[in-house]
C-alpha cells in the first residue's frame, strides 16, 4: 500500500478500517498489528490511537461495519413470498461467510461480545442485524407468538452458522457429501424446517 501522509481529520479512521479489513482476511483478525497497519498507511505509530483506543476498538469498528453490511443484505433480500425472501437472505449470509471468512469469524466467533466493556456501536449494529433477520423469519410463520419467533430464528441461525463454520474449516469431507454439489448442500441447509416448538404439544410453526 502506498504511503500517504495527507489524511484529513476522519479520513485516517476510515482508511484504518478499510486497510484492517483487507489485512485480517490475509492473516486473521487475531494477528492484526496496529503498528504494522500504521506503517502500511505511512503514518506514525501513534496516529491510529487518535481514532481507536486500542486494537480491540479497531476490530469492533470493523465488525460493526460487517453487521451493517449484513443488515443491508437482509433488507434487500427479494422474493415473491416471505419464504423466498428468507431463503434469499440465507443464501446471502452463506455467501458473505464464504467471501469474507475472517470478517465472519470476527463478527460471530470472536470475544468481542463476551468481554466487557462492550462497544456500543457494535452492539447496536449487531442487534439491528438480528432484528431484521428475525422479522424475515416471523413473516414465514402462521400466527406466531414471540416464543415461536425467537425459537425458530435461533434454530435457523444455528443451522446456517454451523454450516458456514464447517465449510470454512474444510470439515465437510468428500465421504460426507458424496455426489452432492456445493449448491445441493446450501439448498439442504436452507430447506430445513423447524416443525414444532418444544412444550407446545406439537403445535406447528411453519406454513405448509
Amino acid at each position: 500500500m502506498a504511503k500517504n501522509s495527507s489524511y484529513h481529520h476522519g479520513d485516517l479512521r476510515a482508511a484504518l478500517i478499510a486497510a484492517a479489513g483487507v489485512e485480517i482476511e490475509r492473516i486473521g483478525y487475531e494477528n492484526l498489528s496496529l503498528r504494522e497497519l500504521a506503517a502500511s498507511l505511512g503514518v506514525s505509530r501513534a496516529a491510529p490511537y487518535r481514532h481507536f483506543a486500542d486494537r480491540r476498538a479497531l476490530l469492533a469498528a470493523i465488525a460493526a461495519e460487517g453487521f451493517e453490511r449484513l443488515a443491508s443484505i437482509y433488507r434487500n433480500a427479494t422474493g415473491k413470498t416471505p419464504e423466498m425472501r428468507l431463503t434469499a437472505a440465507g443464501r446471502a449470509y452463506l455467501a458473505f461467510a464464504a467471501e469474507r471468512p475472517q470478517l465472519f469469524r470476527l463478527m460471530f466467533a470472536s470475544d468481542l461480545f463476551s468481554a466487557l466493556p462492550l462497544d456500543p456501536k457494535l452492539t447496536e449494529a449487531a442487534t439491528t442485524c438480528y432484528e431484521i433477520f428475525e422479522s424475515l423469519v416471523a413473516a414465514t410463520l402462521d400466527d406466531p407468538d414471540d416464543r415461536a419467533i425467537k425459537a425458530t430464528t435461533i434454530a435457523l441461525m444455528s443451522s446456517t452458522y454451523g454450516f458456514a463454520l464447517l465449510r470454512m474449516g474444510d470439515r465437510i469431507r468428500p465421504f460426507m457429501y458424496g455426489q452432492l454439489t456445493p449448491s445441493d448442500l446450501v439448498d439442504a441447509v436452507l430447506s430445513m424446517k423447524i416443525a414444532t416448538l418444544p412444550g407446545t404439544d406439537g403445535r406447528k410453526l411453519h406454513k405448509k
